[in-house]
């Protein structure tokens, strides 16, 4: 018998021992000669492959005795490091065995050790058999005492309730026990979907395939292929899922015999570990922490380290880790000298592999972020679903098996949905089923069953101290008082524990009441646990880590010490959600439910016996849980949060919240990448439900049960439903089938990206009819064929609503394509087929018609709904579609009456099918176009389709490209081609004979581009186009035609009679074409245009008077003006990029000499030299009817500057010569004689001393110049001398620029010189600064008014002495203004006495800083330094400004009369003799103006006393200053005596009402005033009563200024009360107060009475369009208005036009201003025609006034009638680039313009592109502002380079 199990056992291991010898076959052969002296081994020797040497010798060894194999065997297992499986089987057969010493001392294995030997060197073999038994022996009986201690657990009795959720097993586990869904998912990219969010932990697209596997518990060991490395398992799973019963399952299972692969098996809970603090070796984690064994632990441990591929480690918990999970070891550590490490390292090095290498790891976690190492190791990845509708029903039947009434609580489950969604999770199925049982027993099913989780918790609390009492009658609420000191405690201890982090507790945590309550009650659980000493302690644990956060929300509700502040805090979900998906607070995952469970209505009862609190007090914690849900529901959510938000809410079961959530939440169900339970869906679906719109919900990705569908069903308010998955299959579609018609509300359904077949299609075809509501369906990206889609699309026409069909990316043939069209056109609600490649996508009307049968009948019908006729758009394209197609395409074609759009783009038509195609057009009705490009067509191709604009009436364009395989042909609708489709087309020639400016014709367009046409092709074009008489443009560019073939085109063009334009660019032409162009402009009289480009692109482009009237296509975009038509005669030739010689200039301009009506010649960059430009001047005489010659971006000469500016004196008709930067050069010429005036501008031309001179004698033989510019030019001070000596001779009328010349204070010298010799020059402009300027003007008086202006000239002391000197000999002087010029005090004494005249005012202006700093009566004291008679005192210490006016000849005061004013003021005697000579200089003063004076009290005496009792005092003005009350008294007092005021500007005084209370007496007495400026004061009501009580007799005032000030409406009313009687009043100023609409129109009814008033200013009032009605009924009789300002005052469009159109009445307008009125594009029409009426008009302000294009042509035209105005303001609109060309279009007609604002508006490069171009004709024009707008910066930089006029900055 012992030879049979010996031979059957090598047989059974002889693939392991054969591996295992492999690696070690010398010392095996060294072995078998010993054993086998006889046997001759030579030939093994030379067997080169291990494993079949091996296998040799086991084959000899079993041909000898039984007793030598017995012994060999022996010998293996003693000297060999064997398996200890592999070791257990030899040694059970073979036997211990005892070799005797002589053959061990014989042997010569006893000198050296064998493979993997356990003690090498001279230890003997018997003592080496030993030990390695005695290893054996230790390490069974250890196993043995495992498998005993997991028999003796998972027998134990536990306490009623323990099995909660599995942390101890029950009495029958094994039968109670079902087995869990578990779903397989991929291990790769692991990282990147955990660290990405939560939603990608069940797994990505990529993992999507493997995602859905389902594996059996013994699958997860088995699937992971052996590569002697650790193997990683890590579950995941939501709370309750089984995680932990399911780990202890697999130990009791172990225990039982399965899973033989593991000798032995660890469990460790994470939960234990987080007690243990000090460092263990691993051996400690292993013996001390879990079993010790009873003998030899070193040889037990080193029996596990050698066969650690047979261990199994199981860590359970890893999210109740408190530890840093993410510490390893150091990678030298090595396993034979182990070191104690943490808790954390230790796992991490498992994991690793750096510990146990080989063993098997399982870890679970529920979903949250794991540590790297983990992530990087795992080798496989699962999730514990928990349980689905069959486990469900199974571990019902298990729990209710010895009950009679499981039928009736299956049957219960069953038909309350919401119930059943919970059991899903097998924790809460276990709750209910004690729930359940208990109603059952206690016959209790008339009441209702709890709704939530929470509830159901409160529910089995109360039923386990039910169970627990004797006397069962007792209520609820007694048996809970009884224990309710008790509960308070395991709340409090609950709520402890999540704070601290801490899940287990000792004896001494616990109080001994607490602790005998919830042991009785099985909700606390006992277990060993060893402390650092390793001494075993009771530890005790909730049954569940959830049970654990209820009662610690438990705690939190009923706690007096947790008040609405700390609940705010516990509940903060953002707090909660730090990370995407990660909460901050490890332990409370479900914390937050529960609370918002508890603050459900049901629950305050059961919280106020607890808290022993009244109800009120519950429902204020409770009102604190279900703001913060409305709150956060406010916030950006991903899919996982809003999920839990929806369980927070479901929870509180309060319909209000609900509603408010979801209405906040909608459109926001976007859920992708994770796994969604039938609970998840339930809490969505009552959130959904609660809420009061439509939503939508995107499932991309998402995992889930076909239970979910089921739940999905009861919702009703889903308007988009969106399944994105390659797991949505057949069954999916089947359960989704049933589920859809109950879903009223749907409009669109999306199932993309599945599996679905024909199968699946079907059952959803039967569902789709029922969803009545059903508009949009998108099934692309699934497995349906041909048939499948061509049967659909006869269930889809049927239904009513539907709108669009999505079936791409499905599988589909050519010939199912054709079919499928055939099907779509005769279905009567289909209204588009596309089909392109893969795509296949279907519109529907939505309301399908009913189409009769008969010929007669479908006629008369189409002929009734003409009106309602559909439109069928069909594209086919990239269908494989070849001329074969042909026939059934044109049958298709013909079929259907109703095409709008046919694209066959992308098919193999070839010639012959495109010309089959276009020669069933005739009989084809298309109302859009028909696309045939990318049909391998050439040019014969091009030839049939170009022919069809022959056959086919409407077609109106044709767009052909050989290169690019384009062939579009586009026709005119049926309604809109009926006005010109009854024509007699036969009498077409007549026609345009006769009356054809009165026939309107549709545009007919042919363009044939990128074709490269041979000479032969050429003619073939040329024949085709002979016959499209009617095209009205052509385009040819890009086909290599040449000279000759432009040539022959040309002069083919007469036969095109309604041609408007051609366009023959990039054909590769030379200047021949240039002359036959030039030719054809002179001798073709319908040629209007000629633009040619010949650079690098070439551009051709010829536009045509039009010859018959075109029709207008487009529909209007609103009411337009009559805009006058352009002259139609004149002509314009444009050469640009063309190197054009003086032969070719002379040839050029013969031929040109010959179009009479040329008004325009544009040659711009054309290198043009000297002698061409010279021969292009001395042709300008001939050119009679020429307007402007341009030549820009070309290099000019100095020499050729001074051509051009000569050409004044060849042509008399030059009205404009401009030359700017050497480069840009314009002359315009006049078309009539009666102007006369002259202008030359040679800007920046480096003009220098050595050109000066010719230039002065090409000047002096002008007779008009008017102005003179040559700035920017290199004259310095000698080229200025030599200029302003001829100065006399050149007869300058009006200016003389002469900045950026380089000019120094000698030059400035020269031109103040000018200024005082010159007769006729009347004003000198001189600046140094950067911005350096020079300007001289002239005046025709005989006796000038001069004026000096100096600017930062930077004067040293000579300049001055020399200043001086000039300026005595200047009689006529009578302005001075210095600004800035270093002009010390000293000197301006010394200047003030030097200027004087005979007759006349003298106003002398300085600004320096030193006038900021000097004293008031300091700078009094330097006025009277004057010659004459002071009339005004200006001081502005702001701006550093003094200026002082006098007035010659000087006329002295009386002495008298001066010292009786000095005794009035109550000054020190060293202050009266300079007050003497104040009053002597000023006894004329008129003005006194004064800034930014700190007013001391003898200044405000002198002020008061002195000044302004001046007789001759008009005018004063105090503003920006700082007055002491004092002072201010004295102001009043002295204002008192200025009876003669006429002008009194207080502003920015900070006045109140009170200052104002004072200052009214003053007023009263000023009968002549007629200014009152009180801006930017703090004049509230009051003080407006006060000041409406002084203005009442103020008959002559005309300007009112209270802007800026803190009234309201009622002040308004009284001041508005004193304007009835102001007749003189012409500028009122209310803007920037607190005026509302009633304020506003009392202010307007008082406007009706003041017919004078030339500027109101109520900007940023806020009037509203109340007002502004009422206001546009007072402009009308507003006849002298001028200015008005609107700014801000909440005008809309109905208000805006009122106004704009009652403006019309005021045509003295200058300046208007709606800026931030909301008037819209109706208000600005109704301005634009308003814009005619204004003739005076200067500026324009229309910021921010939501205008567009579509008004930007009514608009533009109402600005060009505008002719002085100077300033537009469009800045922060919707213009774009059409309204852009349309003030392009207007701009060289407004010559007054300076400045145009289109900031912050929508237009691109190509608007400011035109812009620039028409710019260049634009010479007033400082600045078009362009900052913000849809440019490019690099197309902004090359546009300001173009012209630095255009401004791209904010500043």
């Amino acid at each position: 018998m012992d030879d049979l199990d010996l031979h059957h056992v090598m047989a059974k291991v002889r693939p392991q021992l054969v591996e295992f010898l492999s690696h070690n076959s010398e010392w095996l052969i060294m072995k078998a000669k010993h054993f086998l002296p006889l046997v001759d081994l030579k030939y093994v020797d030379d067997i080169t492959d291990c494993k079949q040497k091996v296998s040799e010798l086991l084959d000899r060894l079993e041909n000898v005795e039984l007793t030598i194999q017995k012994q060999f065997v022996q010998c293996i297992c003693m000297e060999c490091n064997l398996p200890m499986d592999l070791e257990i089987q030899l040694m059970s057969t073979a036997g211990e065995g005892n070799l005797n010493q002589q053959q061990e001392t014989q042997s010569p294995s006893s000198q050296f050790a064998g493979p993997g030997r356990r003690r090498p060197g001279g230890n003997s073999a018997a003592i080496d058999k030993e030990s390695k038994q005695q290893r054996l022996d230790s390490a069974e009986r250890y196993r043995h005492l495992l498998i005993s201690s997991m028999h003796q657990r998972y027998r134990s009795q536990r306490a009623p309730g323990a099995a909660v959720l599995g942390q101890v097993q029950p009495p029958a586990f094994h039968q109670l026990f079902v087995n869990l869904v578990i779903r397989q998912s991929k291990a790769s990219r692991l990282k990147e979907r955990l660290d990405k969010s939560k939603e990608d932990l069940a797994g990505s697209q990529e993992a999507e395939e493997v995602a859905d596997t389902a594996v059996k518990v013994s699958d997860l060991f088995d699937t992971i292929i052996s590569s002697g490395t650790t193997k990683v398992i890590l579950l995941f799973g939501k709370p309750g899922t089984g995680k932990t019963m399911l780990m202890h399952r697999i130990c009791q299972k172990w225990a039982e015999g399965s899973f033989h692969q593991f000798l032995l098996t660890f469990l460790f809970e994470f939960r234990q570990l987080n007690l243990i603090s000090q460092k263990l070796t691993l051996k400690e984690l292993l013996f001390d922490f879990s079993l010790q064994p009873e003998d030899c632990p070193d040889t037990v441990f080193q029996h596990l380290l050698e066969n650690a591929k047979q261990m199994l480690i199981i860590f359970d918990g890893l999210d109740e880790f408190v530890g840093n999970t993410g510490v390893s070891s150091s990678p030298d550590m090595h396993p034979a000298f182990p070191r104690p490490m943490s808790i954390s390292e230790l796992f991490a090095d498992l994991c690793d592999g750096k510990l146990l290498p080989g063993c098997t790891v399982l870890v679970t976690s529920r979903p949250k972020k794991c540590p790297d190492f983990l992530l990087n190791t795992v080798d496989l990845l699962a999730e514990i679903w928990g349980f689905d509708h069959e486990k469900v029903e199974e571990y019902v039947n298990r729990y209710f098996r010895e009950h009679t009434f499981k039928e009736q609580a299956i049957a219960q489950l069953k038909n309350n949905s919401k119930l059943l969604s919970m059991c899903f999770i097998p924790a809460l199925c276990y709750i209910v089923c004690i729930c359940l049982e208990y109603l059952l027993i206690k016959q209790l099913l008339s009441v209702e069953l709890p709704q939530t989780m929470t509830q159901f918790y409160i529910q089995m609390l109360l039923i386990f101290i039910s169970k627990q009492q004797k006397e069962c009658s007792q209520r609820e609420e007694v048996q809970l008082n009884h224990y309710r000191v008790a509960i308070l405690g395991l709340c409090d201890l609950a709520l402890k524990g999540l704070e601290e982090k801490k899940l287990v507790f000792y004896v001494d945590d616990i109080p001994e009441h607490v602790k005998d309550f919830a042991s009785l009650h099985g909700l606390l659980t006992v277990f060993e646990v060893k402390r650092s000493d390793h001494l075993p302690e009771a530890g005790y644990a909730f049954v569940h880590l959830s049970l654990q956060e209820f009662f610690a929300a438990l705690c939190v509700m009923i706690s007096k010490r947790a008040d609405r502040n700390y609940l705010r805090k516990k509940f903060s979900l953002k707090s909660k959600w730090t990370l995407k998906n990660e909460a901050r607070t490890e332990f409370m995952e479900s914390f937050h439910i529960f609370l918002s469970g508890l603050s459900s209505k049901e629950c305050r009862k059961f919280l106020a016996q607890l808290s022993e609190q009244n109800e009120a007090w519950v429902q204020a914690k409770q009102a604190v849980i279900l703001q913060s849900l409305k709150k956060l529901a406010a916030t950006n959510l991903t899919g996982p949060k809003i999920i839990e938000l929806c369980h927070c809410t479901y929870e509180t079961q309060d319909l209000e919240v609900a509603q408010h959530v979801g209405s906040q939440l909608n459109f926001k169900y976007e859920f992708k990448n994770f796994r969604l339970t039938p609970l998840d869906i339930s809490a969505l679906v009552f959130v959904i439900n609660c809420g009061q719109e439509l939503t939508h919900l995107d499932f991309a990705g998402c995992p889930m049960e076909l239970d979910c569908l089921e739940v999905l069903a009861s919702c009703t308010n889903i308007e988009c439903l969106s399944f994105r998955s390659r797991k949505c299959g057949d069954e999916f579609a089947a359960v989704l089938s049933r589920t859809l018609p109950k879903i009223r509300s749907l409009k669109k359904l999306e199932l993309t990206g599945g599996n679905i077949t024909a199968l699946g299609l079907a059952n959803l075809e039967q569902a789709f009819p029922h969803c009545t509501q059903l508009e949009e369906i998108n099934l692309q990206g699934n497995r349906m064929r041909d048939q499948d889609m061509t049967k659909a699309l006869e269930v889809f026409s049927r239904m009513e609503k539907l709108k669009k069909i999505d079936l791409s990316h499905n599988d589909i043939s050519t010939e199912a394509v054709l079919v499928l069209a055939k099907r779509a056109i005769v279905c009567p609600n289909v209204t588009e087929l596309h089909v392109r490649g893969d795509t296949i996508i279907i519109l529907f009307s939505g309301h399908p018609e009913k189409v009769p049968r008969s010929a007669s009948l479908r006629g008369k019908t189409r002929k009734e709904n003409a009106a309602q006729m559909r439109h069928v758009m069909l594209r086919l394209q990239d269908c494989s579609l070849d001329s074969h197609h042909t026939e059934e395409i044109t049958a298709v074609l013909r079929g259907c009456s109703q095409l709008s759009e046919v694209d066959l783009s992308g098919n193999r038509l070839g010639d012959e099918g495109c010309r089959q195609l276009v020669g069933s057009l005739p009989e084809v009705q298309i109302s859009k176009c028909l696309d045939l490009s990318n049909n391998c067509i050439s040019v014969d191709g091009i030839c049939c389709v170009l022919n069809s604009m022959n056959t086919c009436l409407n077609l109106v364009e044709i767009e052909a490209s050989l290169h690019h395989q384009t062939a579009i042909l586009k026709f005119e609708g049926a309604e809109a081609f009926a006005s010109t489709h009854s024509r007699d087309t036969s009498s077409y020639g007549d026609q345009l004979d006769g009356n054809e400016s009165q026939k309107p014709m549709v545009p007919r367009r042919i363009r044939v581009t990128d074709s490269h046409f041979s000479r032969n092709d050429l003619e073939k074009l040329c024949a085709v186009l002979k016959h499209c008489s009617r095209v009205t443009a052509l385009d040819l560019t890009n086909n290599s035609l040449g000279d000759q073939g432009v040539e022959k085109l040309v002069w083919f063009l007469p036969q095109l009679k309604t041609l408007s334009s051609l366009e023959l660019s990039g054909n590769r032409v030379s200047l021949s074409t240039v002359f036959c162009l030039a030719q054809a402009l002179s001798l073709l009289e319908r040629i209007k245009t000629v633009d040619i480009s010949l650079g690098k692109a070439q551009l051709i482009l010829l536009t045509f008077q039009e010859g018959v009237r075109v029709r207008n296509t487009r529909r209007s975009a609103g009411r337009s003006l009559a805009l006058p038509q352009p002259s139609g005669s004149d002509r314009c030739f444009r050469l640009r990029e063309c190197m054009v010689g003086p032969e070719d200039m002379d040839k050029l301009c013969q031929i040109l000499a010959g179009c009479t009506e040329l008004s325009e010649i544009d040659l711009s960059k054309n290198a043009l030299n000297d002698q061409s430009i010279q021969r292009l001047l001395m042709f300008l005489p001939r050119l009679h009817r020429l307007n402007l010659l341009s030549i820009r971006n070309n290099k000019l000469s100095p020499h050729c500057t001074l051509l051009l500016a000569n050409s004044i004196n060849l042509c008399e008709r030059i009205r404009e010569v401009e030359v700017r930067c050497s480069e840009n050069a314009f002359l315009c010429l006049a078309k009539n004689m009666e102007i006369q005036e002259i202008s030359c501008r040679l800007t920046n031309c480096s003009i220098g001393p050595n050109e000066i001179q010719d230039l002065c004698k090409i000047l002096e033989q002008c007779d008009h110049l008017a102005e003179l510019d040559l700035s920017g030019n290199q004259l310095g001070n000698e080229g200025l001398r030599c200029l302003l000596a001829n100065l006399p001779q050149m007869r300058v009328s009006h200016l003389m620029n002469l900045s950026h010349n380089n000019i120094s204070q000698h030059g400035v010298m020269h031109l103040i010189n000018a200024l005082t010799t010159g007769r006729n020059v009347s004003e000198v402009q001189v600046s140094l600064c950067a911005e350096e300027t020079s300007l001289i003007k002239f005046t025709s008086e005989d006796e000038p008014k001069k004026i000096l202006r100096l600017t930062k000239c930077n004067f040293q002391e000579e300049h001055f002495l020399q200043l001086c000197s000039l300026l005595e000999k200047c009689n006529y002087l009578t302005e001075y203004i210095s600004a800035k010029n270093n002009m010390t005090m000293t000197a301006v004494e010394n200047l003030l006495r030097a200027l004087r005249k005979s007759l006349g005012m003298l106003r002398i202006s300085i600004d320096e800083p030193w006038v900021c700093d000097k004293e008031l009566l300091t700078l009094l004291e330097l006025a009277v330094q004057v010659q004459g008679n002071i009339i005004e005192i200006t001081i502005l210490k702001n701006k550093g400004l003094f200026k002082v006016g006098e007035e010659f000849p000087y006329r002295m005061e009386k002495m008298e009369d001066v010292v009786s004013r000095l005794n009035q003021c109550e000054l020190e005697a060293k202050h009266l003799y300079f007050l003497q000579r104040v009053i002597e200089k000023c006894t004329q003063l008129q003005e006194l103006r004064w800034s930014h004076i700190d007013l001391n009290n003898t200044e405000a005496a002198t002020l008061a006393h002195a000044l302004l009792s001046l007789p001759e005092l008009k005018k004063f003005e105090l503003t920006s200053s700082t007055i002491m009350p004092i002072g201010i008294r004295q102001l009043v007092a002295g204002l008192q005596q200025c009876h003669g005021l006429e002008e009194l500007n207080l502003g920015f005084l900070k006045l109140d009402d009170t200052a104002i209370q004072m200052l009214v007496p003053s007023i009263c007495k000023m009968l002549s005033l007629k200014r009152l400026i009180l801006n930017n004061n703090n004049i509230g009501n009051e003080g407006c009563i006060h000041l409406a009580e002084a203005l009442k007799d103020s008959h002559r005032l005309e300007e009112i200024n209270l802007s800026l000030n803190k009234f309201e409406d009622a002040g308004l009313v009284k001041i508005a009360t004193a304007l009835l009687e102001m007749q003189n009043l012409k500028k009122i100023n209310f803007s920037g107060n607190s005026i509302g609409p009633v304020g506003g129109e009392k202010l307007i009814e008082a406007l009706s009475h003041c017919k004078q008033v030339e500027e109101l200013l109520l900007a940023r009032t806020v009037v509203g369009d109340k007002a502004a009605a009422q206001l546009s009924l007072c402009l009308p009789g507003m006849c002298h208005l001028k200015i008005l300002h609107l700014q801000s005052n909440g005008i809309s469009s109905l208000g805006g036009t009122q106004m704009a159109r009652a403006l019309v009445k005021c045509q003295q307008l200058e300046e208007i201003s709606l800026s931030e009125n909301n008037i819209g594009e109706e208000g600005t029409h109704a301005l634009s025609e308003g814009l005619l009426h204004f003739p005076q008009l200067r500026r324009i302000e229309l910021k921010l006034c939501e205008i567009g294009d579509s008004v930007s042509k009514p608009l533009a035209f109402g600005f060009s009638q505008c002719p002085f105005i100077e300033e537009i303001i469009l800045s922060w609109n919707h213009l774009g680039d059409d309204s852009a060309f349309e003030l392009a279009e207007i701009l060289p007609e407004m010559t007054k313009l300076r400045i145009l604002d289109l900031d912050k508006n929508r237009i691109s490069a190509c608007g400011a592109s035109r812009l620039a171009e028409e710019l260049t004709k634009c010479y007033g024009i400082q600045v078009i502002r362009l900052w913000n707008n849809a440019i490019a910066k690099d197309a902004e930089e090359n546009l300001m380079r173009q012209d630095s006029r255009l401004h791209f900055s904010f500043f």
